[in-house]
Parts: C-alpha cells; sequence; structure tokens
C-alpha cells in the first residue's frame, strides 16, 4: 500500500513519530531542500499541516537520508532489528494484525533457533555437507564477531559491538560472500537470542518510522516505499516475488549449484530448493554475476546467456549496459519499476476474472497464497485485496507449477502457443473491453444482462463501476481525464466525479448517474449538486467550458427544466450516445473529439457521428 493510502487510513497521533523523524532530517539541510521548501512554503504551521500526498512527496526526496538514518538503527547489534525487518518486507507482510504479526515473529524466532542448532551441529560434523571451504569462511566470521562481542569483559565493560567494529565485520561478511540467512545464523550462534515483548517492538518500530500503527484496528502498516528502502539496506536489491520469477528460468542443475554453495538442501524440490535459495537471502546481484552459468563461460557467454534469460523468460528485450554488471543493475532497475507501477497489466475485473477462474480449476490456490505470502484472511483471492499488498496477476502465475498451468490454460481456452504465463495475462486483458461493451447495461444497473453476458458483479459496485468506465470513454476521446487536479479540487462535500484539463485553466465537468428508472427525473436534486460544482471551480478561477451530465436516458420533464436553466452550461448525454460516438471516434481522423460538437441541450448523436465521419 502506498505511502500516501496509508497516512489517510491514520490520525495525527498515529502518524507523529514518522512526521517528526522526516522534520529532523529536513532540518539537517538534505540533498533537495530546496525543492522541500517549496512545498512547505504553501504552509506556516510546517510539516504538521502538510497533506498527505505532499508528505509522501516529501519522503520521496529525503529517501536517501532517511535510508542512512536506518542504517545508524541497526549499529545496536542486539536490537533483532534485522530479524524484525526481514519479516516486514516479506511480500504480502505490509499489512498485518497485531496478532498475526507476533504469531510471525514468534515462528521466525523459532525457527532461527532450529537452524542455529543445527548450524553449530554441521560445525562439528566431517561428514557435513558444508564444503571445506564454506566451513572455513563461516569460522573466520564466527570467531571475528565473537572477539568483538566478547572483548568488552576482558576490559570489565558490558559486551557489544562498537560502530568500528560493526564496519569491519560488514566488510568481512561481504568479502566472505555470505549471505543475510547465513550472517544472521552466525550472529545469534554468539548474540544472545529471546523473543521480547510484541507491543514493545511494535512501539520500537514504529519509533523509528518503518511502519504505521493504527490503534483504532489493531493493524501494522508497512508503506511500499518504505518496503523497497529497507530492502535495500537488507541487501535485498529486488523484491522476493521478482528473484523467483527469474530463478524459476533457470534449469534444476543451476539451482542445484546455487543450493550446494549455500547450505541448502538438495533433495528437496525443485519448488522448496528456490524458496530455500530466496529465504537465504543470497544477493540478486551476486546470482547473476557468478551463479547461474556454466564453469568456465567467458564474460561474453555470461552476457548472452543473461540477454537470453530476460528475453525469453520476461519478455525484456535489449538490457542496457555493455559490461555485465550494467546489464544486471538494467534488470534491477526494471523489476523496480515493475513494482512501483500501480499499473495491474490487466484490468482490474481481469485480474478479477482470472482469480474467479484459477480458484474452480486449482481449489488448493486460495492455501497456497496464504502460506507464501503469510496472509491472515481466509479467502485471498480477491484483486483489491491482493492489490493493497502488491500482489498482481503475474506475481500468482509464477507460483503455479508447470503443470497445473497447463491444465490451466486447456480449461479455460488460452493459447496454447508460445509463454504460457503471457499467454494467460493476454487472454484476461480484454475484460475492461466487455466492460465496455455493457456500458448502458451498466447505466441501467441491470444485473441479469450483465449476468447473462458473463459479468459477475456486486449492485453496490455499480455507480462506481459506471464512473470508471466512463473516464476510460472519455480518455479514449483524447481527454485529460486530470484526477491529480479533481483531487485537489474536491472537498468533502463536494466530490467532482470527473474533471477534464482543457488547458488555459478551462475545464469541462462531468457528473455520472445510474437508473434502474426508465427516464432519469430528480433535476432538482442534480442541479443543486451541479451548481456547486460550478461555485467550487469558479472559487478557483477556473472557466467551466460545459458540464456534461451522462445517464442511461432521460424524463420529458428533466429535458425541459435543462433547458429552463439559466445558471449552468449544461448538456445531457444518454450512456447509448457517449457508447456510440466512442466507437464512431475510433474511426475517425480525429486524435481528440472536439468538445465543441457538445453543444445542444440534449446532444444529437445522429449530428455527431455525420460529423465525425467527414
Amino acid at each position: 500500500m502506498k505511502l500516501e493510502k496509508i497516512l489517510d487510513k491514520l490520525g495525527s497521533i498515529e502518524k507523529n513519530s514518522f512526521i517528526k523523524i522526516i522534520d529532523n532530517i529536513i532540518s539537517k539541510n538534505p540533498k533537495h531542500n530546496k525543492e522541500i521548501d517549496k512545498i512547505l512554503s504553501s504552509t506556516e504551521k510546517g510539516l504538521k499541516s502538510v497533506d498527505n500526498q505532499n508528505i509522501s512527496k516529501i519522503f520521496n526526496l529525503i529517501e536517501a537520508e532517511f535510508k542512512n538514518y536506518i542504517k545508524c538503527e541497526f549499529q545496536e547489534i542486539t536490537s533483532q532489528l534485522d530479524i524484525l525487518i526481514d519479516i516486514i518486507i516479506r511480500d504480502g507482510n505490509c499489512i498485518m494484525k497485531q496478532d498475526w504479526f507476533s504469531r510471525l515473529y514468534e515462528t521466525e524466532i523459532k525457527q532461527l533457533k532450529n537452524r542455529i542448532k543445527i548450524l553449530n551441529s554441521d560445525f562439528k560434523d566431517d561428514k557435513s555437507e558444508l564444503s571445506p571451504t564454506r566451513k572455513r569462511d563461516y569460522t573466520i566470521y564466527k570467531s571475528c564477531l565473537s572477539t568483538a562481542y566478547y572483548n568488552d569483559v576482558d576490559n570489565n565493560r558490558d559486551s557489544k559491538i562498537t560502530s568500528d567494529e560493526l564496519s569491519i565485520i560488514l566488510t568481512l561478511e561481504k568479502q566472505l560472500g555470505l549471505s543475510q540467512e547465513e550472517v544472521k545464523l552466525i550472529n545469534y550462534s554468539i548474540l544472545p537470542i529471546k523473543k521480547l515483548d510484541i507491543l514493545e517492538v511494535i512501539k520500537g518500530l514504529k519509533n523509528i518510522g518503518v511502519i504505521f500503527y493504527s490503534n483504532k484496528e489493531n493493524t501494522i502498516y508497512v508503506a511500499d516505499e518504505i518496503v523497497r528502502l529497507l530492502r535495500k539496506i537488507r541487501e535485498k536489491e529486488v523484491a522476493e516475488k521478482f528473484y523467483r520469477r527469474t530463478l524459476k528460468l533457470l534449469r534444476e542443475p543451476i539451482i542445484n549449484q546455487i543450493c550446494r554453495d549455500h547450505n541448502i538442501d538438495r533433495k528437496l524440490t525443485y519448488s522448496q530448493k528456490v524458496e530455500g535459495i530466496i529465504k537465504e537471502g543470497v544477493p540478486f546481484t551476486n546470482l547473476l554475476l557468478d551463479h547461474i552459468y556454466k564453469q568456465g563461460s567467458s564474460l561474453t557467454d555470461k552476457k548472452k546467456t543473461l540477454n537470453e534469460l530476460c528475453e525469453k523468460g520476461l519478455n525484456l528485450e535489449n538490457l542496457k549496459g555493455s559490461v555485465l554488471e550494467d546489464k544486471i543493475s538494467s534488470l534491477i532497475d526494471h523489476f523496480e519499476n515493475v513494482e512501483k507501477d500501480e499499473k495491474v497489466g490487466i484490468s482490474l475485473d481481469g485480474y478479477d476474472k482470472l482469480l474467479c477462474e484459477l480458484n474452480l480449476s486449482l481449489p488448493t490456490l486460495n492455501k497456497q497464497l496464504k502460506d507464501q505470502f503469510e496472509l491472515q484472511d481466509e479467502f485471498v483471492l480477491k484483486a483489491d485485496f491482493l492489490l493493497d499488498y502488491n500482489i498482481k496477476p503475474r506475481d500468482i502465475l509464477d507460483l503455479i507449477t508447470k503443470k497445473d498451468l497447463t491444465q490451466f490454460i486447456k480449461d479455460n481456452g488460452v493459447k496454447q502457443r508460445g509463454d504460457d504465463i503471457l499467454n494467460i495475462l493476454e487472454h484476461y486483458k480484454d475484460v475492461e473491453n466487455l466492460y465496455l461493451e455493457n456500458y448502458e447495461n451498466v447505466a441501467y444497473r441491470n444485473l441479469n444482462l450483465l449476468k447473462e453476458n458473463g459479468i459477475t458483479i456486486k449492485e453496490s459496485e455499480l455507480g462506481l463501476k459506471f464512473e470508471e468506465l466512463t473516464e476510460v470513454i472519455f480518455k479514449g476521446l483524447g481527454f485529460n481525464v486530470d484526477n491529480v487536479f479533481k483531487n485537489e479540487l474536491n472537498t468533502k462535500k463536494d466530490m467532482i466525479d470527473i474533471l477534464i484539463n482543457l488547458g488555459n485553466e478551462e475545464v469541462i465537468i462531468v457528473e455520472c448517474k445510474t437508473s434502474k428508472e426508465r427516464g432519469y427525473n430528480k433535476f432538482s436534486t442534480v442541479s443543486r449538486q451541479l451548481k456547486s460544482y460550478q461555485n467550487l471551480a469558479l472559487k478557483n478561477n477556473l472557466r467551466i467550458v460545459k458540464i456534461l451530465l451522462i445517464a442511461p436516458e432521460y424524463s420529458d420533464d428533466f429535458i425541459t427544466d435543462c433547458e429552463m436553466d439559466t445558471e449552468m452550461n449544461l448538456s445531457l448525454i444518454t450512456a447509448s450516445t457517449l457508447s456510440n460516438i466512442f466507437e464512431s471516434f475510433k474511426t475517425s481522423k480525429y486524435t481528440e473529439f472536439p468538445h465543441v460538437l457538445f453543444r445542444d441541450i440534449i446532444i444529437n448523436e445522429e449530428r455527431i457521428l455525420k460529423a465525425l465521419s467527414k
């Protein structure tokens, strides 16, 4: 969930710790100080009076300074911050109830203790699968860490690791090629590990600004922007879902080689080994620099292998960069841009339809998703729900075995030639067009006809769906549907449905109304609403070129009342007329609909279609 959306959910007290940290960073003249001052210049009361959208913008400007601040918190090596951060940055853990977080934390501590026992046993066992080289690396790191931690006892001081000692330890772990998980295991085989009180844990994380906590909902929120930043601190360069996507392109012998290098059981299934590599925290760059190639591969061969992997498996052509490191950085940047992009890749309705049909074909998928992403809800195959956790259609398809994907494709008439996942995504892209074909039925709230046409939707959702489809149509007509400007104008009392920005401070206001009844006839109600929107725009020095009302149809009385109105420049369009104008526009010579054609009281469809065909 985006930072702005989380801030909108919280009260001022719940945001206070985070705001204080940002305020403190701003007071130290950060790199982008001028841009921050420009944002803050609109208010005299400082950061606390800035709206959530601008707080989010400021956070993006001080990201580097915030990252350094969090890195300093890691110097307290006994704080368990590494354990806690590794939990909250896992895919699916950005929204958690307090009791669920407590359970995940308790499980993590238990698993860590068990793995430490196994590691200590491997140290002593000459027949363990640990290679002599790896055992030597572990021993060197463990001895140095032990000395750094316990040397204070000789001087009659409490055991701790100083910042100087920590910088040496960090250099050592990097040079030995240890993964984050290997480091964590060795660290806690020396440092005392005990389960902390969960309320103290939450308070601590909240005070350093990495989580938000809603007291009302007993829910922890971790913003997408903060997850990405914490991931970089933990040297996890890409999200687990992208790491998994890359690993699944590799043949099993390559996967086995990676497992051998990082003490992962090679007797596990292919999928379990993939998850084990992800869990180990092997740096993504290191993986692509050394681990995925045949022994003795030249640099040219490595670049060729990586290019083929991205082109065939990820549909990503021409990785930027002439050297291998640059190509890997380009791939990491690509994954980060995909994660930041709010687009789903298919329509939201297409996502829902995909999930519905996956659930029918693969009844165990719901449980698999719950387990994989550590989700608390019982039924999780819901598009809106999953998108709050930044889980997109491709992320789910990556979890399904080849055999199950093949069966799903056959069951649902998906194209079989080419890449299975890309074919499935393409197959479900067209649901938005299905809704547009049923635009008039949505306007009339005709649930039965919608159901017959393959659309499942709740009646309570029809109003919002009609507004969304109308927005799609106006965008398709070449208009600038300006949601950012609309949100700046709107108040709690006056909420414009659609605002078309024509530039030069000129706008068109669009209102959408659905109705089961034939002949929309509520002129007095809607006119008060529209006049209120008109006043809102005029207060902001905007010129209203036109107000458009979209409804399934209008009664004669409604049209007469509209004709008699002298205060608004209002035109009425029926849903079917707008739909037909849109279809005609697609084949016309125009790139933007000439809005001067919206000149009648009740828009004359025939005249506009004739004008578009010239």
